[in-house]
């Protein structure tokens, strides 16, 4: 079952229908610009420029659930990506992970790969989720996995 059944607006209001990365490999990444991982975005900028050619797809979704983290909107979410870490990759509109309003995306990813908390929570910014190119989810990553450690998980998906 894929989990890349859904459409979602990205930063600039235009809705991104996910099955248009079917085929890829996604990696899906709830972010925030005042976290004490933000300094993660570069990673995953380097993620997506290194193997974007071979067919991955890094997927920005900003959240404000995390000690407030994400106040900014639209475009100053996307203002302070590009010029602080040059962020290429989609970056969608800011979205609840957990909760009665959590994204139904986000409720599917924590079913397919239950974390700490179990399938009914993430538990901070910058959880990652790498789906394969079926559209299923392979494997969920916590916030304090840096992004140059999923390569190896990556190049196994694009092999």
């Amino acid at each position: 079952m894929t989990v890349l059944n859904h459409t979602l607006p990205l930063l600039n209001g235009q809705p991104q229908d996910l099955q248009e990365f079917a085929g890829k490999v996604v990696l899906v990444v709830n972010t925030a610009s005042e976290c004490g991982f933000t300094y993660q975005y570069e990673g995953l900028e380097k993620l997506h420029q290194q193997y974007k050619d071979r067919g991955l797809v890094v997927l920005g979704f900003p959240c404000n659930q995390f000690g407030q983290q994400e106040k900014g909107d639209s475009a100053a979410i996307g203002a302070f990506c590009q010029k602080n870490y040059g962020v290429t990759f989609p970056m969608f509109s800011k979205i609840e992970v957990n909760g009665a309003q959590a994204a139904p995306l986000y409720n599917e990813l924590k079913q397919a790969a239950p974390g700490l908390l179990g399938s009914k929570g993430i538990k901070w910014n910058f959880t990652k989720f790498l789906i394969n190119r079926n559209g299923e989810v392979v494997k969920r990553f916590a916030p304090t996995t840096k992004p140059e450690k999923l390569a190896s998980a990556i190049e196994q998906l694009l092999a």
